[in-house]
């Protein structure tokens, strides 16, 4: 159905990869209509319907008769190859249609903010499950399902391939779970009354929301309880969160262009971890957000090719380019930022009214200038004692990974939290800093005490401290007394000062010898992502093995407090420590664990003992690091005996660390074979 408003004797809509044989209009009941032109612009993705005369005004219906391919591009409607568990090959048919290629299925207006019902008929084969939707999906296939039903009463299945269904189980409890908080997060209940979730073979995409069909990536929604590590399981936990709060954010309301695809992306991957918080509380997952999503997104934003997240968007070949991780990471920091300013009761209220006021309707939305500039300050810090206060001098300017002097006038609307040793986990402070430069005094200070500006790392800025402020934080770093949240992203904004050239490189070392006692999985995760980009630079100079003497040397405590295998009952956050700190001393080739890996290596491959997920990743590296073209066969062999999608992932990432030039070129050329799916190649 279409409405004529107003005359015209041409239809233009999006259509690529089709081709259209015939087209009629018939308007108000009346002549039927046909086209005397069909042409198609390649540049433009659209296909225009000329007629001989205007088109009367009013509602109407427009018959097309085309076709298209089902192609192997993960674009569209396409084929997914997958193995029956009796290892014949077959194939699926798949959509994949975010941001721009349902156009290739089907000619359509193909925009956000041209929404329609859909009335599909598939032609399957009776052995065949097929599944739909709106927004528009289809699979069909063969697979197999678990299902459950969510207190709100929607039913949810996870489908899978043939003869895994169990592994489906785990993102079936998430989904039943994440249903019922969003209906009382947002006070909207979950518009369908089913929600499928599925495992595609052959995926771009980690995930596409697609309302009520959730399309994922075999790594992303499938868990095995014998090969998954903690940390996949995790990193789907939060998938799934993310794809169910696109179901009304992006789904219930959909934003007018892609221009505000910010809000849709940046919203769902905050909420996502408001939801595993909810879910799985031993996860510590706010504390994780930070080095996952907050300081990735400051690494890139201070780019010279950084952008906005709010970037005009003019056609179609534009739009992937800002599916990146300021779109999703930045978004999802200033929408933090913005929920612990305003508090929650009122982001909840604020959240309600805009999905209510906007269901169906395009929206855009402002944040000034965390929105609408590129980049993101640093604030500057300077303090002197006056008795028991405490007056410190805050400067903001825009922050540039090459440390050079950004174009003045660029300021933004700052909330600025400051906090003090004697109540740490207390705002002692907090305004907005809207200005260049401003003074803030702070009553009953002493003048050995520490004072933290942006504490629990809220606010999506870096902070630079004198060396006699940084000073100030040791005994509390050592004690542990500074938060957790505190303690990585003093050590982060450091390590940024360092990269700039702000600041020396041992001021840096100097204080990360503080964390010798540390016993936080997210904080070790920061020290890992500052100590490998130093690594990166040192490798291959005379540094290099004095530099990983060192890295040996901070790490080894925390390593023997593990050990190698898992203690009863141990915490959720161990667990992943214990794989982190393995993987950092592969890394700096430390002897005895190189040793041991190799050992438990050698039990695994010969059946004797089967390595725990999480202690592969860091085996696997280890008989790579220095292992010979036998050690690359025996890899080979487990990468071809598994069916398992994450453990093949985990094996081509351990391939990366190989050292020697001849094995290396069989790594490529295997890389680049027919045996790796093309959504596993870059």
């Amino acid at each position: 159905m279409i409405a004529v408003k107003q005359s015209t004797d041409k239809i233009v809509l999006n259509a690529l990869d089709v081709a259209i044989k015939k087209a009629t209009v018939q308007v108000n009941g009346g002549t039927v209509k046909t086209a005397k032109d069909i042409t198609f612009s390649v540049d433009q993705e659209t296909a225009t319907l000329l007629f001989d005369s205007p088109l009367p005004l009013g509602d109407g219906l427009l018959y097309m008769e085309f076709s298209g391919e089902l192609n192997d591009k993960m674009k569209g409607f396409y084929r997914s190859k997958y193995f029956t568990p009796s290892g014949k090959e077959r194939y699926a048919g798949v959509t994949q249609f975010e941001a721009t290629d349902a156009r290739r299925c089907w000619p359509c207006w193909d925009e956000p903010a041209i929404k329609a019902t859909f009335d599909i008929t598939l032609n399957v084969p009776a052995d065949r499950v097929a599944l739909s939707n709106m927004p528009v999906a289809v699979v069909v296939g063969e697979f197999d399902f678990v299902e459950g039903t969510s207190e709100d009463g929607v039913l949810v299945r996870v489908y899978t391939p043939v003869g895994k269904k169990e592994q489906g189980l785990f993102a079936l409890e998430v989904a039943t779970k994440v249903l019922p908080y969003y209906k009382d997060y947002f006070q909207i209940a979950y518009p369908l009354p089913k929600m499928d979730l599925i495992a595609i073979s052959d995926f771009s995409a980690g995930a596409m929301e697609n309302f009520g069909l959730v399309t994922y990536r075999e790594t992303f929604v499938l868990v095995d309880p014998q090969n998954t590590s903690l940390i996949r399981k995790q990193s789907i936990a939060l998938t799934v969160g993310h794809e169910i709060a696109h179901q009304w954010f992006g789904n219930l309301v959909t934003m007018d262009w892609w221009t505000y695809l910010w809000l849709n992306e940046g919203y769902a991957s905050f909420v996502e971890f408001l939801c595993v918080d909810h879910i799985f509380p031993k996860y510590d997952i706010w504390t994780q957000f930070v080095t996952d999503m907050y300081t990735r997104a400051l690494e890139l934003d201070c780019l010279k090719n950084s952008h906005p997240i709010e970037v005009t968007v003019g056609h179609p070949s534009e739009i992937d380019e800002i599916f990146d991780e300021i779109s999703y990471n930045k978004g999802a920091s200033v929408i933090r930022m913005l929920h612990h300013y305003i508090g929650d009761d009122d982001f909840r209220r604020g959240m309600n009214i805009y999905l209510t006021r906007h269901h169906k309707k395009p929206v855009g939305a402002v944040m000034s200038t965390w929105v609408k500039q590129m980049g993101f300050p640093v604030v500057s810090v300077k303090s002197r004692q006056e008795g028991t206060k405490r007056i410190l001098t805050l400067r903001q300017e825009k922050f540039t990974a090459d440390g050079k002097k950004a174009d003045g006038g660029i300021l933004w609307m700052i909330p600025i939290m400051v906090s003090c040793a004697k109540r740490p986990h207390h705002v002692a402070e907090s305004f907005v800093l809207d200005k260049s430069e401003t003074e803030v005094t702070l009553e009953d200070v002493d003048a050995k005490d520490w004072v933290k500006v942006n504490p629990g790392t809220i606010g999506y800025y870096r902070t630079k401290y004198p060396p006699e402020m940084l000073e100030a934080f040791i005994p509390s770093i050592k004690s542990m007394t500074l938060p957790p949240l505190d303690r990585l992203g003093l050590l982060d904004d450091l390590f940024a000062m360092v990269q700039a050239g702000h600041t020396p490189t041992a001021e840096a070392l100097k204080l990360m010898d503080a964390y010798r006692n540390e016993d936080n999985y997210t904080v070790w995760s920061c020290i890992s992502n500052c100590l490998a980009k130093l690594q990166l630079l040192l490798s291959h100079t005379d540094l290099d093995e004095m530099f990983n003497a060192y890295g040996v040397r901070l790490y080894q405590p925390v390593a023997d407090k593990l050990g190698w295998d898992a203690k009863p009952g141990e915490s959720h956050l161990d667990t992943l420590l214990r794989s982190l700190v393995l993987n950092r001393l592969v890394a700096f080739n430390c002897p005895s664990v190189m040793e041991e890996a190799k050992k438990r290596f050698q039990l695994h491959t010969s059946g004797q003992c089967v390595l725990p997920a999480d202690l592969r990743s860091a085996c696997y590296r280890a008989v790579l690091q220095d292992g010979d073209a036998s050690t690359y066969e025996e890899m080979l062999k487990l990468y071809r005996a598994t069916d398992l999608h994450e453990e093949k992932d985990r094996i081509s990432r351990a391939l990366g660390v190989v050292k020697d030039v001849d094995i290396l070129r069989q790594v490529v050329q295997f890389a680049m074979s027919d045996e790796v799916r093309a959504c596993d190649q870059l």
